[in-house]
C-alpha cells in the first residue's frame, strides 16, 4: 500500500506534466551493540560507537573506518548513491544525503537505505536505528527531503524564477503554501509513531510551527533557493523513522493540492521560527495527529477514502498499544510517593 499510495501522487503529477524530483537525507544513531547485548541491558545505557557531541567531524569518521567505507562502498552497489556522509551533533551519529533522482526512485532508494545501513552495521557488531528521538537530551533524528518539479523532458526546474526576489516560481510558492497548509492533515505521515512527537519539540532543530524560510532551520518548510539547478523545497518536519514512499507521497500531494487550489504563501519568517505562531503549530502527539487526519476532508481527497482511513486505523492501534505498559517513568515518579 505505501507503494501504491505514492504511484497514484506520481500520475497525478505526470497528468499536469510535472516531473517530481525527490531526495531524502537520514540522521541516525549506532551503538557498539549487537541484538543479544541491547536486549541484555533492556535497551539502556547503550554505548555509542564514537563519544561526545561531535558534529561533521574530521577525527569521529576514522575511529570507526571500516563501518564508514562499507557505507559508502556498499549501498553505492546497491544503487543508492550518497553525496554526503558525515557526524551529526549526538554520540555515534551519522547523517548522509541520497543522490535525487525521480520521486518513485528516491523513495526506492530511501527504503533500502535504511534496510542496509542495518545490515551493514550487523557486520561491524554496530547497531544502528532511525528512531526520531532515543533520549530526551540528545537531538532528534530527521529524516527531511527534498523536492523540485520539472517539465516533461526534465531539462527546466519549475520551482526556479531569476526574476523573483527569492528566485521562487509562483508554481514553486504555491506547492509550498499546500504543503504548509497540509501538514496538520497529513502530520502521522511524517511523524508517524508515538516516538515521532518527542522530536517535535522546541530548540531541537525540528519544527514546531507551520513556518516557511529561506535556508532557516527552525521552520517546517526551508527553501533553498540557489541556482536553477538546485533551487528546491526542504519538509523538514519529516524524521528519520517515516515509511520514505508515505512521506514523499504526502509532500508531493499537498503540494500538487497548493498548486490545483491556486494557494497564496503566506509570509516568510525571518530568524526564530519556534517564536512565530502567526499561523498555528503541529499536533504534538500521535493521537492528536490522527485523529486530524481522520476528520480530514481534505487527506481523503489527496491520497483517497480507502487509504486513508486505513491508515488512520493503524496508527490509531499504534497509539492505543502504548498505553499499555508501565514505563520507567511511572515506576520512577510514582513507585515510592504514591
Amino acid at each position: 500500500m505505501p507503494t501504491t499510495v505514492a504511484e497514484k501522487v506520481m500520475s497525478d503529477a505526470s497528468r499536469e506534466g510535472l516531473v517530481p524530483i525527490f531526495s531524502q537525507e537520514f540522521e541516525w544513531f549506532n551503538y557498539a551493540e549487537t541484538p543479544q547485548s541491547a536486549r541484555a541491558k533492556n535497551y539502556k545505557d547503550l554505548t555509542p560507537i564514537t563519544p561526545g557531541m561531535f558534529g561533521y567531524s574530521i577525527l569521529r569518521t576514522t575511529l570507526q573506518n571500516p563501518f564508514f567505507h562499507d557505507l559508502f562502498d556498499l549501498l553505492n552497489k546497491f544503487n543508492v548513491p550518497i553525496e554526503g556522509l558525515h557526524t551529526e551533533t549526538g554520540p555515534g551519529v551519522l547523517e548522509a544525503a541520497i543522490t535525487h533522482s525521480g520521486i518513485l526512485e528516491a523513495a526506492d532508494r530511501a527504503l533500502l537505505f535504511k534496510t542496509a545501513v542495518k545490515e551493514i552495521a550487523y557486520q561491524h557488531n554496530i547497531m544502528a536505528t532511525f528512531m526520531a528521538k532515543v533520549s530526551e537530551t540528545l537531538p532528534g533524528c530527521g529524516g527531511h527531503v527534498h523536492q523540485s518539479l520539472w517539465d516533461k523532458g526534465s531539462k527546466k526546474n519549475l520551482f526556479h524564477d531569476a526574476k523573483d526576489k527569492h528566485n521562487m516560481s509562483a508554481l514553486m510558492k504555491s506547492y509550498a503554501a499546500g504543503q504548509l497548509y497540509c501538514i496538520p492533515h497529513l502530520l502521522p505521515m511524517y511523524a508517524p509513531t508515538v516516538n515521532s512527537y518527542k522530536r517535535l519539540v522546541e530548540g531541537a532543530w525540528a519544527p514546531t510551527t507551520l513556518t516557511w524560510g529561506i535556508d532557516n532551520r527552525t521552520v517546517a518548510l526551508r527553501v533553498l533557493n540557489g541556482s536553477s539547478k538546485s533551487c528546491r523545497l526542504e519538509t523538514r518536519v519529516i524524521g528519520s523513522d517515516v515509511n520514505p514512499y508515505l512521506a514523499m507521497a504526502a509532500s508531493l500531494a499537498s503540494g500538487l493540492y497548493g498548486i490545483k487550489k491556486k494557494l497564496k504563501l503566506q509570509p516568510e519568517t525571518k530568524g526564530n521560527g519556534y517564536r512565530d505562531y502567526s499561523h498555528g503549530t503541529l499536533p504534538t502527539t500521535l493521537d492528536d495527529a490522527t485523529q486530524a487526519m481522520k476528520k480530514s476532508p481534505v487527506a481523503k481527497e489527496i491520497l483517497g477514502e480507502s487509504f486513508t482511513e486505513h491508515f488512520v486505523q493503524t496508527r490509531e492501534w499504534e497509539w492505543r498499544q502504548h498505553l499499555k505498559p508501565v514505563t520507567d517513568w511511572e515506576m520512577k515518579r510514582y513507585f515510592e510517593i504514591i
